[in-house]
Order: C-alpha cells, then structure tokens, then sequence
C-alpha cells in the first residue's frame, strides 16, 4: 500500500492533506506503556525475576495461583513507581488501591489481575521531550505530553504459539512481574513524536534504574490510541495498537494507522473501535479484535491487600520504623540527574552543541566514553566530539555494535586523538590508524603509526633530502 507521509510542524498539530475540498484531518495519538520493575522479585511473590530463564522455572504457588495463597507487595517495587512518579512530575497519592481486573486468558492463571483501576500510586505528572524539526537535529523544539496516571500492576504470563502442531503453550516465568503502567494523555500528532517521547521515558526510567526498559527483552511495551478528526469536530473513532516492542517500529505503526485511518474515511468508511498489531514486516497494522462490545473486566477491589498507605516528612509518625514505612521526600532528596540536566550540564561543562548532547545520551554508554576521552587527552572536547560522533558512532553503527562492546576504548581513542593533537601524525594518518584498531589485534596507536610509517617529519634536513631525492629522480628520466 502506498503511504503519504505524516509530518509534525513545529506547533505539533500533524496536517495531513485531505481530497481537494475538504478540511485537513488533525491526528490524535496517546501512549499507555508497560514497563517492567527493575527487581530481583515479582510483585506479590518471592519468586526470582530472570529473562529467558527455561519456560515455568520461576513460578511461585501464588504465581500459578494455587488455592490458598496470598500477595505480600514488594517493596522494592513500590518504590521504583514512587521514584518514576516524581521523576515524571506526578503526584503521589500517599494512599493508593489495588482492584482485580477480571480477563480470561489461559496465561492468566487466576482470571484476574491485580492492577490500581481507582486510585492509582501517581497521577497528574508530565514529560517534556525534544523533537527535531525536519529530520535536522540543529533545529529542535521541546514539546510536552500531560501523564495522566502510574500505577502498579502485575504482568501476565506468555503464550507461546505453535502453528506447526496447532498448540499454544504456556510459560508463566512472566506472571506476576511488576509492572509500572505509564498512561499518556492524547497530546501527540504523529509517530515521530511518539516515538521521541517513549525515547526520553526510556531514558529516564534507565537512569533512575526503575527499569532497564530494554524492549528487545520486552521489558518496555507500547500500546499507541490513535483517532483523526477535522479540526472543530470531536474526537474520532480511535483503535488502539497492541505491545509495539520497538521504538522505531512505534512511530512506523502509528504514522502507518493514521494515513490508514485518512483513507478509510475519505473513500466514505468507518473506523471501528478495534484493537489491533503491527506487522513489522509487512509494514501495516492489521486487526486483532474488535471492541464493539465493551468488555466489562469487572472491576473489585482487591480483598488480600489493604490500602497502600505512603508517608512524607511531615505525616511521618514519630516512632516509627524506617524499615516498614516508604517516605516519599526521603525518595525525592535522592533522585539522580535526570537526562534533560545531564544535557544541560555537557553542553555547559564541554561547550558541545546541545544536538550533540542528544546524541550522546541516546546511545548507552556514549556520554561516559566520551567523558573518558576528554579526560585522557590534550584535544579539546569541541574537536573530541567530532570524532565521537563521526567516526567512532559510525564504525559502531555499520556493525551493529553497542559501546560497551567497541574494540575500540576510550584509553586507545585518547591515546590517538594525542598523537593528532601533538602534530605527530595528520587527521588523514589518524583516520587510517583508527581503521586499524577496529581490527582488535593489540596494538596501540604508537605501534600502528611506526609500523606503518605514518609519522609526520619533523626534522627540516631529513625533509629536504627527501625532497632533494625525488628532484634528482625526476631528473635522470
């Protein structure tokens, strides 16, 4: 299917063109995003946290839901939300509720989850995020996405389809995983905005270690509400795409849906209110499910867990013992550098261009080795930069390679970058050397350069007789 591009402008209102006549469709896009707790346990159970552990080897009697047994809420996971909550701006509810959200799956061995449908653990926060203007990263505007709620809730276990002997399988290693549900107001336009929004969440949530949100793992998952309407009219029919696992394939399946959504209605259709999956290979969303009913999860409160009642400094009770008790200011004094300040502090300690700044803080592990580099060389972090990002990020890039798993440290690039600063070798020479070392064979930038004879000549005399020589030379023929 051919597909029309949707662009974000600087105001953020996404105007895709409509048939001569009509009035432009303004597209509304909302996120809800699952993203697992960084903890050694589950939610309500002792059992141990492990991806890719063999199937149904990490399941408590409770995770399996056998008769009689009871949740005991992790500590450790309460607090990622609080710490994530104030991260995000939100409020905390110092006393917040667990409900059972009915649903039958058969890798939901209760028929239930237990989730915060009325009061949540935080709410009303928001995440500013940068976005580029097309596509050049000189030219960035900051935008902003209301959060409407966190809440604690536990993971479901994993289905695991075998077309080959019609069967589905069951691994409940999953069931029970904290998870933290960030839901996001419909205040985006467009997938790239999507996208870049779910980038800095992912940051943030790294950085605080609430969760590693790698989503290769599925430890970050997306559910994209998307709708268009004309302007002045109310919102459209919205279908929502199901457990997007990358952030690329985000902001493809959500542009895809609204063109899609565009066509539907310009060749006289309907949108259905109907869940549906992107197919990454395909390229397009296709149908899953349709909502036309509503299902009733029938909603309870949760009768094995009381209130989860939180403290600040003020409403701490005299007495009390530290360890039973979560304080959130006590949280709040001990957030680290979020990324916005981290990049605020790069530009303004190094010089760097704020884009830059972007760029190191997007790839895991990039503004450390360049901190590393600037350290360890005479070169200034202006020139480090460029080869940083030039050249180091593109070596990595061709071979799908992380930083942490570059032949190239940041004690050989520094060691390079010196010779170049001294005048001990050209940029083209440095550029050869820095070839060389890709290759992971041992060897310093000292050792390539005398082996390779790439010194620049220093001394006036030899330099002259060089000369001299090739003069000569040309003579005699």
């Amino acid at each position: 299917r051919r597909q029309r591009a949707v662009a974000c402008n600087v105001r953020g209102a996404a105007v895709p063109a409509g048939k001569s006549g009509l009035p432009p469709w303004i597209p509304v896009v909302g996120l809800e995003i699952h993203a697992q707790i960084s903890s050694n346990s589950k939610l309500f159970s002792g059992s141990q946290v492990q991806f890719a552990a063999p199937p149904n080897s990490l399941v408590s009697f409770f995770d399996a839901s056998l008769p009689g047994t009871l949740p005991v809420l992790n500590r450790r996971c309460v607090e990622a939300a609080v710490m994530t909550g104030l991260a995000l701006n939100c409020s905390i509810n110092k006393k917040s509720l667990f409900d059972r959200k009915h649903y039958f799956y058969a890798d939901l061995p209760a028929g239930y989850q237990i989730t915060q449908h009325r009061v949540p653990i935080a709410v009303n926060g928001s995440l500013s995020y940068r976005l580029c203007i097309d596509n050049k990263m000189s030219q960035m505007v900051t935008k902003t996405v209301r959060i409407k709620q966190i809440q604690l809730e536990q993971d479901s276990g994993k289905s695991l389809h075998d077309d080959t002997r019609s069967q589905t399988l069951v691994d409940l290693n999953r069931a029970g995983v904290g998870l933290m549900e960030v839901v996001m107001e419909p205040d985006m336009c467009c997938g790239e905005e999507a996208a870049a929004a779910v980038r800095e969440l992912q940051l943030i949530l790294q950085t605080l270690g609430s969760s590693q949100a790698v989503m290769a793992e599925g430890q970050l998952r997306v559910d994209a509400n998307v709708s268009v309407h004309h302007p002045g009219e109310p919102y459209g029919v919205r279908t929502e795409v199901k457990n997007i696992n990358s952030i690329r394939f985000l902001a493809k399946a959500v542009d895809y849906e609204i063109q899609r959504q565009i066509e539907e209605l310009e060749n006289g259709g309907t949108i259905l209110n109907e869940t549906r999956a992107f197919d990454s290979k395909l390229g397009c969303t296709v149908p899953m499910r349709d909502k036309e009913g509503k299902q009733d999860y029938r909603f309870m409160p949760e009768p094995n867990l009381p209130p989860l009642i939180l403290y600040d400094a003020k409403s701490l009770p005299a007495n009390m013992n530290h360890q039973q008790v979560i304080n959130i200011d006590w949280i709040h004094e001990r957030l680290p550098d979020l990324p916005s300040v981290k990049r605020e502090k790069l530009v303004e300690k190094y010089g760097i261009l704020p884009e830059h700044s972007f760029t190191l803080l997007n790839e895991d592990g990039l503004a450390e080795f360049f901190e590393s580099v600037v350290k360890q060389t005479q070169m200034k972090p202006k020139k480090v930069i460029g080869w940083i990002l030039n050249d180091l990020l593109s070596y990595l890039k061709q071979r799908s390679l992380t930083v942490k798993e570059s032949p190239v440290s940041s004690f050989l690039l520094a060691d390079l970058l010196n010779l170049l600063e001294k005048k001990e070798i050209s940029s083209t020479a440095a550029k050869q050397v820095l070839a060389e070392l890709w290759k992971g064979e041992g060897k310093t930038p000292l050792e390539i350069v005398k082996e390779q004879k790439l010194e620049l000549l220093q001394d006036q005399k030899e330099l002259e007789q060089i000369c001299q020589a090739v003069i000569d030379e040309q003579e005699n023929e």
